[in-house]
Formats: structure tokens, sequence, C-alpha cells
């Protein structure tokens, strides 16, 4: 089993040969606008538009705690939208990730990355301002992704703190 690459840059840029798949996380609440979803909007208007579209049309779709929505973004690359915080902000509940739900959008990711042939591009996923740890993370990318072959990428922007933003 191969180990997960850390490299400073910028993941709506991911480096390598082949297809990628680049993965965020994002809120329950239809809110886009700020933390690594800015830097996708500036590259793509794709997948926010997919998001904010996923978000509106709820009452007859998947759209909730650990599902995903693909968006093709090239012809090799895609972006994955997770779903995996509750809401926005840190309150009497704690903070806003749902490592549950992170878990369960990483095993759809795995199905995809592998039917795609993709590697796995993404920022320190839930620990912005989704409030999350890499410590609690980080394990589940090794077990859903990892352990299947598939290749993944950390990036961490120079000067941040590594989080992603979410």
């Amino acid at each position: 089993m191969s180990e997960i690459g850390y490299v400073r840059g910028d993941a709506t840029a991911p480096q390598g040969e082949g297809v990628k798949l680049i993965t965020h996380v994002c809120n329950d609440v239809g809110g886009w606008g700020k933390g690594f979803v800015r830097a996708l909007s500036r590259r793509w208007p794709e997948p926010e538009a997919a998001y904010r579209r996923w978000h509106r049309e709820r009452a007859g779709n998947d759209f909730g705690l650990g599902a995903v929505r693909y968006v093709q973004v090239g012809p090799y690359l895609w972006v994955a939208n997770m779903i995996g915080q509750r809401g926005t902000r840190t309150g009497a509940k704690g903070v806003p990730v749902r490592y549950d739900a992170i878990d369960r959008a990483l095993a759809s990711v795995a199905e995809r990355a592998a039917e795609l042939d993709a590697s796995v591009h993404m920022p320190r996923i839930g620990c912005g301002l989704a409030g999350g740890e890499w410590s609690v993370v980080e394990p589940l990318i090794t077990e859903r992704l990892l352990t299947r072959g598939i290749a993944v990428t950390v990036y961490d922007i120079d000067g941040s703190d590594g989080s992603d933003g979410s």
C-alpha cells in the first residue's frame, strides 16, 4: 500500500499524469463562498453551479451528509463535491465536520476513482472552516482510498495552516 503524497501547491492544479479527481468537502445548507470552494470557482464555474442546483433540488435527490456529486471540468479532470459538514458554524453541537459523512463520501470517491482509473487530489479536507482534525481524516483516506491502490495527493498552500477552509 502506498502513502499519501503531501505537496506544497494548489489542489485546483493537480500534478501528475492521467485522469485526476479533485475532492473537497461541502456543507449541507447550500453555502458556497468561503475556503477552498473559492479557489474552485475562480478556476471553473461548473462545480459551484452543480452544487447549488443539487441543493436547490434536494427534495428530489440524494443531497445530504455523505453524498457526492461528480462534475467533469476537463477531458481528464473531475471535481467531487462531498457533503461532509453540517452547517457552516461551530455551535452547541460542536464543529461542522462530520467524519462519518466524509467516510461515506470517500467510499463513493474510491468507487469513482477506480472506474475512471484516476488519482485523487485534495486539500486537507474537513480541516479548515469545518473544524476537523487531520489526525482523524487521514486514516479515513488511508482506509477508503490507499488500501484500494488509489494514489492520493494532499496539497498545502504555502503560508497556510494546511486546511481546506471548507
